[in-house]
């Protein structure tokens, strides 16, 4: 086959080039392709730096020459003083290197080349400075090399990330001999939107004659659960003259790739999140489930390099003693970029303060990378405060001594947050080193299986966030480090079996794996095999009615709370209903309890219908009693005062008086509950009081 690679940033061949993980994972990939004896091209922007490229590698300067110019309608709610459309003139030339087997095409133009340093345009460009475009014009330039240079042959190209690739798939849709593959390198908020102007006329200079979908419908949801959103980094609202990015890569490519099943699993429904019931009622989910039959895991893994070191050969003392730590107790290490929402580290460094604090005696190696420092004067205060126990830096630093750091440590903490992790390449790191993990049971990390049960586990979870400052994830983070610590000290046989079972799951990642996953699904689509529904996917989202009968399982339609979909497997006796009803329960699915006691009367017994009936009372001041024993959290949502879905609401907790049962005013009539439940599922509530 002819792969080509296609994405903003292509430089892991060459560290000093690396701007993002995306960077690496291609090159990595890449080379394994080829190695397989595939050709693979890869097509990226020179960005500004063709005369750093020369002075390394063997540049051949190919004759072609697109002159051109870009035409960029502007929405006039972001773009103030601007013209209508913008003109960029293009003169795009094209370059090679050929390493390690791979053809490596650089694009070069006056956009292109500009932000030589950071390659990506700040976000605050936007509405401010027309670079903000360059990601725009790569899309272009790209489809009209991929046409020019390679003409009529057949090639497969896998794009990453659908923010910058968005337009290619429909644009090569009509094209039979260019197969498009879509990769979802992040989770970007999946009903995330662009200015439909500005698609309409790309596509149409690029020939492209593909109807954009009609403006959504109005949305009847709640305010306050639109308003929340924000707070959760899942969802934006956007005005009627904006489309779906994501529906122009799912619906017209001929393939959707994502780097873990849980992944995968997570942006198909958003299942336990806040963002879940608000997902069901956008045509986004539409759009996700017609497309379900094009998902597959291609994967991701762990380099080469990481994994052919020996952690025999780090030194703890001398690692650990040259950060001013002891080397003889219990050492916690955490890696990644300094990104407080993502990553949980506002948390991280509150619980590592609360054990210190409370006389803990353990070590922590704490890397926030940033290349401005960091700005939070917390972390340098709870530094300051432990020094000799806590190592804190943000320096970028050679990758042998970042593999130092994470060899010389007993466990890794990684407690990310609002599901933003599609694989977590650091946490594998630090687990094929023998690190044992405490981190987030986020869908895109469980591959790791940190979150098991006793006999398979390679560590220990605290619940999903979605939460600022969350104090549910400070106190578990705090209380897992303790029984981590008293592991290590009292049965440090059983650590060194967690060590072992981490060390081996990560280091089955590898790029071979990767490949493997890849070329299998790849191959199918070069021979021309349509792409089918796996049944499983279709059960673990409740997607029914795409299953035969025979498909359909009554453990699927309980864990849905779908009772036409049991019905469709078995009677729905009162076993079945009281099965149904306790299941809804358990996950705070309230409707679901009610259509089951509606259903079948007699079935539920009363003491779990009065705990449905009165789970919300008024006290003697008039004050609402809320009860429910699994929830960890209840708050109170208010719609902002100012209407608008960009508007925040206001937010509450309900103060907890009892295990389960929580106090505070009366909400209004358009507040919300959002519970946050012993699981880590957070949902909504609507239920009022008397």
């Amino acid at each position: 086959m002819h792969i080509i690679e296609t994405y903003f940033e292509c430089c892991g061949f060459d560290h000093t080039f690396i701007q993002g993980g995306t960077s690496v994972y291609l090159w990595n990939l890449s080379r394994t392709f080829a190695a397989r004896g595939h050709r693979v091209s890869i097509v990226t922007p020179a960005h500004g730096r063709l005369d750093d490229l020369r002075a390394r590698y063997e540049v051949e300067d190919l004759p072609y020459e697109d002159v051109h110019t870009l035409p960029v309608p502007l929405d006039p709610e972001v773009w103030h003083g601007f013209p209508a459309q913008a003109e960029l003139p293009l003169r795009t030339t094209a370059h090679r290197i050929r390493l390690d087997g791979v053809d490596l095409y650089f694009l070069a133009d006056e956009w292109l080349d500009r932000l030589p340093d950071t390659f990506y345009p700040p976000y605050d460009s936007k509405g401010r400075d027309l670079v903000f475009f360059k990601p725009l014009v790569f899309q272009v330039d790209a489809v009209r090399f991929l046409r020019s240079w390679f003409g009529d042959e057949k090639a497969l190209v896998h794009a990453h990330e659908p923010y910058y690739h968005y337009l290619l798939p429909a644009a090569l849709r009509d094209d039979p001999t260019k197969l498009v593959v879509s990769n979802v390198q992040s989770n970007m908020p999946v009903a995330k939107k662009v200015y439909a102007p500005e698609v309409t006329a790309l596509l149409g200079l690029l020939g492209a004659d593909v109807p954009l979908p009609e403006p959504d419908p109005p949305l009847t949801a709640p305010p306050a659960m639109v308003q929340y959103q924000q707070r959760t980094h899942l969802h934006y609202t956007y005005g009627p003259d904006h489309v779906a990015l994501y529906e122009l890569t799912a619906e017209h490519a001929d393939l959707i790739d994502f780097l873990s099943a849980g992944q995968l699993d997570f942006y198909a429904s958003f299942r336990d999140t806040p963002f879940e019931a608000l997902f069901a009622r956008l045509p986004i989910a539409d759009v996700v489930r017609r497309n379900a039959h094009k998902m597959f895991v291609g994967g991701c893994a762990i380099s080469d390099q990481w994994l052919a070191w020996d952690p025999a050969d780090v030194d703890r003392a001398e690692v650990l003693g040259s950060l001013g730590l002891d080397p003889a107790l219990p050492t916690f290490f955490h890696n990644a970029r300094y990104a407080v929402h993502h990553k949980g580290q506002v948390e991280l460094v509150r619980a590592i303060d609360r054990v210190l604090n409370a006389g803990l005696a353990a070590n922590f190696v704490v890397r926030c990378i940033s290349g401005s420092g960091i700005d939070d004067p917390l972390f340098h205060e709870i530094a300051a405060r432990h020094k000799g126990r806590l190592h804190l830096e943000w320096e970028r630093v050679p990758e042998r001594q970042v593999f130092g750091y994470a060899a010389a440590s007993d466990f890794c903490l990684f407690p990310s947050k609002f599901e933003m992790d599609t694989f977590l390449i650091a946490q594998g790191e630090a687990m094929a080193v023998g690190a044992v993990p405490i981190a987030t049971d986020q869908r895109g990390m469980e591959h790791f299986r940190h979150a098991d049960g006793p006999r398979t586990t390679t560590g220990f979870a605290v619940n999903r966030s979605f939460a600022e400052d969350d104090e549910l994830l400070v106190a578990a983070l705090a209380a897992r480090i303790d029984e981590a610590v008293a592991l290590w000290h009292e049965r440090h046989d059983a650590y060194r079996e967690l060590a072992r079972r981490s060390a081996e799951v990560a280091r089955a990642f590898t790029w071979g794996h990767c490949a493997d996953l890849h070329l299998a699904a790849f191959e199918r689509l070069w021979r021309g095999e349509p792409a089918r529904l796996d049944p499983q996917l279709a059960l673990r989202h409740g997607w029914f009615d795409l299953l035969a009968d025979g498909e359909v399982t009554t453990e699927a339609a309980v864990a849905h709370g779908d009772l036409d979909a049991y019905e469709r497997c078995a009677p729905l006796d009162d076993a079945a209903a009281r099965r149904m009803f306790g299941a809804a329960w358990a996950r705070a699915d309230f409707t679901t309890c009610a259509r089951v006691v509606e259903r079948r009367p007699g079935a539920v017994d009363e003491d779990a219908l009065r705990l449905l009936r009165e789970r919300a009372t008024s006290g003697p001041d008039g004050a609402l009693v809320y009860h429910l024993p699994h929830a960890a959290r209840v708050e109170v949502v208010s719609p902002a005062a100012q209407p608008g879905a960009r508007a925040l609401p206001g937010v509450r907790p309900l103060r907890r008086t009892a295990a389960g049962t929580f106090t505070g005013p009366a909400p209004d009539p358009e507040d919300l509950l959002l519970l946050t439940l012993d699981s880590g599922r957070v949902t909504w509530d609507e239920v009022r009081h008397g």
